[in-house]
């Protein structure tokens, strides 16, 4: 049985948001990170947030804070790689992470169920998202067994991107409908957090 820890990747330098942290972004009044642990905790069997910087910022969520294990700000993947070390480190027991971004409200309520499926149905090492038919391999189901790979490809060989690590593995991928909205529609800029703003009051109640 798969014993899964959430890793939200807050460690991003926001620059297309004009610096700060995302998701402390207010949306509906609310910080986008309160609603995002919100639709992530009831999945998984613990929550950690993966950030850089001074953790007393994100006090008021009561959670880990877990920094990259490099710190040059090497992305998403290096945040993956910061929620395995901290899992192996703090909790032997989890087998697997569960990877959301910090700036994506809507977030699917089966998210972790349907990758988990998957995995069991392609018989995948690991599992990422898409949306439309559009990949999103920042969204996904590591295995701790791996780490050992990941920390190699990151710390040694300099890989940034997910998608070139996971073509690797054996991957199973699963495809969310984008209709009314896409359940990994990301705020990275002012103007897409108002875009969220404006979704979130036609549809956020119902999503």
């Amino acid at each position: 049985m798969r014993r899964i820890l959430g890793v939200i990747l807050a460690g991003g330098l926001a620059r297309r948001m004009g610096g700060g942290d995302k998701g402390l972004k207010l949306l509906g009044g609310r910080p986008l990170l309160e609603i995002i642990i919100e639709r992530l905790r009831p999945q998984v069997q613990g929550t950690i947030l993966n950030a850089n910087g001074d953790p007393a910022r994100f006090a008021a969520y009561d959670l880990p804070v877990a920094a990259d294990l490099a710190p040059d700000f090497s992305g998403p993947l290096a945040g993956v790689l910061a929620g395995m070390h901290w899992a192996q480190a703090n909790q032997p027991e989890i087998t697997h992470i569960v990877t959301v971004p910090g700036d994506g409200p809507f977030l699917p309520r089966d998210l972790v169920a349907r990758l988990e499926q998957v995995c069991d149905a392609m018989g995948a090492e690991l599992a990422c998202v898409a949306s439309g038919g559009q990949p999103n391999p920042v969204v996904g189901l590591w295995p701790l067994a791996l780490y050992g790979d990941l920390h190699a490809a990151v710390t040694r060989e300099g890989i940034r991107k997910v998608d070139i690590w996971t073509a690797r593995h054996r991957l199973g991928v699963t495809d969310f409908d984008t209709d009314p909205v896409d359940p990994f529609f990301n705020a990275n800029t002012p103007e897409e957090l108002a875009e969220a703003e404006t979704l979130w009051h036609r549809f956020g109640a119902n999503l």
